[in-house]
């Protein structure tokens, strides 16, 4: 059996180097688990912002002056809805809207979203597997200076403008691993765990909520390694920096991998911050981690791959 590695991610600097790995490894060797905690119900149909830009990276349709939906878009159907007093503030282009629209009509005639990912990126010739944390839901809720605010509501109605103090997933405890996620975190042919560049607060943790996830990560016997999402203090794109900030938490790469603590056994830090490495309490590696081209993606995958299998887990006997 091929090796296999798992990577837990979401948001763009997620599925940025999610394709950096899927173009360096073999085929059918790689399990992305993916954030659901921004999922939520619009216009009577099931959005799943976080998996949907997974598949649209991978499958090569991805956005890439948005850095979401799908390159080529039209929008003909948001002007008719703003055209009839509709909400438009949550954008969906003509051939996203297809996904949607199919995704919806498979669920309610009860099919598991684990499924229902598998098939549709099948038929887009995706051959890592795009696996949701949970087929039930979990949701992300921020609390604010303007209340307590849905995901979408403080990410895309608000722009990240609202002061956040606190975050929470509601769902998360009860939830239960996707199938394909637990048998890829049980395969004897597991050789690492990866967490991506992702928002820690915001797209890694609604994973890491998820009991099972963060019990098969506190207990692998294979070595898990995450990738800073700061370079110099500052995120390259969301707010991360912002939310660190709001919260109290210093901004560097330090405090994001002491917020994973002993889940990590290692963890990628920026050349540009390279001076922290002192602070880090596990072993670290040192290089560039911003990914403006496909070459930065793959250059990025194989030290991070080369990285984890230098490393011992911390748990291995």
């Amino acid at each position: 059996m091929s090796a296999q590695v798992i990577a837990l991610t979401g948001g763009i600097g997620g599925a940025k180097l999610a394709l950096g790995l899927y173009r360096v490894l073999p085929p059918h060797t790689l399990t992305l688990i993916v954030n659901t905690g921004d999922d939520f119900e619009h216009l009577g149909l099931r959005i799943c912002p976080d998996l949907d830009t997974t598949l649209y990276t991978l499958a090569d349709l991805a956005n890439p002056e948005l850095g979401w939906g799908r390159r080529g878009e039209s929008w003909g159907f948001m002007q008719a809805l703003e055209q009839l007093g509709g909400e438009t503030w949550f954008r969906l282009g003509d051939a996203d809207l297809a996904l949607h629209v199919e995704r919806t009509r498979r669920a309610a005639r009860g099919e598991p979203l684990s499924a229902i990912m598998a098939d549709l990126a099948g038929k887009l010739g995706v051959r890592a597997g795009i696996v949701p944390v949970s087929d039930t839901p979990i949701r992300t809720r921020l609390d604010t200076d303007a209340g307590e605010l849905d995901f979408q509501d403080y990410f895309v109605r608000r722009r990240c403008a609202p002061r956040v103090r606190g975050v929470r997933f509601p769902g998360a405890a009860q939830a239960r691993l996707a199938a394909p996620a637990r048998a890829a975190l049980a395969s004897p042919a597991l050789q690492a765990i990866l967490i991506c560049p992702s928002n820690p607060y915001l797209s890694v943790d609604p994973l890491l909520a998820v009991p099972e996830l963060r019990a098969a990560l506190r207990t692998a016997r294979v070595p898990v390694v995450a990738v800073t999402p700061l370079v110099g203090g500052r995120a390259l794109k969301g707010p991360t920096a912002k939310i660190m900030a709001e919260l109290g938490v210093p901004q560097h790469a330090a405090a994001v991998a002491a917020h994973y603590g002993p889940l990590i056994d290692g963890f990628v830090l920026d050349s540009a911050d390279a001076e922290e490495r002192e602070r880090i309490g596990c072993a670290v590696h040192v290089t560039a981690t911003v990914m403006r081209s496909l070459a930065d993606r793959e250059h990025l995958a194989r030290e991070v791959l080369s990285f984890a299998a230098r490393l011992r887990p911390r748990r291995a006997p």
